[in-house]
């Protein structure tokens, strides 16, 4: 099999465990600090890279390199933790990390829109996006510990990093009691977990107090970009309020490192079943090979794979955006070839706020009253009685 002879040459980032670890002392020595300091999330967040001489010293770029780079944060804000930092590879560059993380001249180009899902036209109260009959999102905060370059949200970065005050988020709390049909609720950013543990607590204590509240969830990448935050603090507090859910968001096998693999499994042990949600992005994951092995990667760590999102149509993203048939031939090379648990739901989001829409390859070929036509994942067609 094709697979079986490359997936070696599609690196976790504890396979290159070595390289990851060389890069990470380059940044201490450059920061002056300590692994101790390393292992602290609000040191990692005080320490992020802003400034493209920095970037450019770690990871030796040119001059035009780095003036590119601060050309583009004079227009889209950027910040890498050290610890998501170490995980570029200096000689590689089509790295995927790189490709995340550090700017590119590619986002000056003046295509898409800044809120192509039309969130602001879907927000009954501020805080709130609610686009479902029976749930809703609340964004608690505009901060992450890393800024993607494909984000969907860029417009609501700003300048500095800023919470949602207690009024607003109560208020946002109250239309959630009032709608008795809600029953499901996604706290979000930012990055929702950037959140104090006592803030988070908070909040859970507020909805848990709603009866018709049955499930809450919340999404973060911090497990990917800043596994530091997933602190024995912060799974106590979750774990009080079951049922919790957490959605988190690897896009590459490099991003599957021991310290994000032990941040997942406090989070598994502490009894919260994790998602993760892709983002097919152009240079970094649009290869069947590399889902397949990021896919089962992330089982090993008791991450199941929820969605793949097909990118949305951002303003300064278009780099990064792909055909809606490589997401299908991206699917089509997963069923049969790995298991269930290992294939995701392929998403693309209705412009406009029309909502998620799943696409599959066809795999029923014909549908009458009394059989169907389908074909299996080799292309093998076959009958099935369609009768009572």
């Amino acid at each position: 099999m094709d697979y079986e002879r490359i997936k070696n040459d599609i690196k976790t980032g504890i396979e290159d465990e070595e390289k990851i670890e060389f890069q990470k002392s380059k940044i201490l020595k450059k920061l002056s600090a300590t692994n101790e300091q390393w292992s602290s999330y609000r040191w990692q967040l005080a320490n992020r890279f802003t400034r493209a001489e920095d970037i450019a010293e770690i990871l030796g770029l040119s001059q035009e390199e780095t003036e590119k780079i601060a050309l583009v944060g004079k227009t889209y804000r950027y910040a890498i933790s050290p610890y998501y930092m170490s995980l570029i590879d200096p000689d590689d560059n089509s790295c995927p990390i790189r490709r995340q993380a550090i700017p590119s001249v590619h986002e000056l180009d003046d295509v898409g829109e800044l809120d192509p899902m039309d969130e602001s036209g879907w927000t009954p109260e501020e805080l709130i996006t609610r686009r479902y009959p029976d749930r809703l999102i609340i964004k608690v905060t505009n901060q992450c510990g890393m800024y993607c370059r494909f984000c969907q949200r860029r417009r609501l970065i700003g300048e500095h990093d800023t919470h949602a005050s207690g009024e607003k988020l109560q208020n946002a709390i109250e239309y959630v009691r009032r709608n008795k049909e809600i029953r499901d609720v996604l706290i979000t950013g930012g990055d929702a977990f950037m959140l104090e543990d006592e803030a988070i607590g908070w909040i859970l204590s507020e909805l848990r107090k709603i009866k018709h509240v049955e499930i809450i969830r919340f999404g973060t990448r911090t497990p990917v970009t800043l596994p530091q935050r997933i602190t024995p603090g912060l799974v106590n507090t979750l774990k009080k309020h079951h049922p919790v859910f957490v959605n988190t968001h690897f896009n590459s096998p490099r991003e599957i490192t021991g310290e994000s693999k032990k941040a997942c499994e406090m989070l598994a042990d502490a009894g919260i079943p994790l998602g993760n949600q892709m983002v097919l992005l152009n240079g970094v994951n649009n290869n069947k090979y590399v889902v397949r092995k990021l896919n089962q990667s992330l089982l090993t760590m008791r991450v199941k794979p929820y969605y793949i999102f097909h990118p949305k149509t951002v303003k300064g993203t278009s780099h990064f955006w792909v055909k809606i048939q490589e997401g299908i031939e991206i699917m089509e090379s997963l069923r049969g070839r790995t298991s269930g648990m290992a294939i995701p739901t392929y998403i693309v989001n209705g412009p406009k706020g029309l909502g998620k829409t799943p696409i599959l390859p066809n795999y029923l070929l014909y549908i009458g009253e009394e059989k169907a036509v389908l074909r299996n994942w080799q292309g093998k067609c076959f009958e099935v009685e369609n009768s009572v």
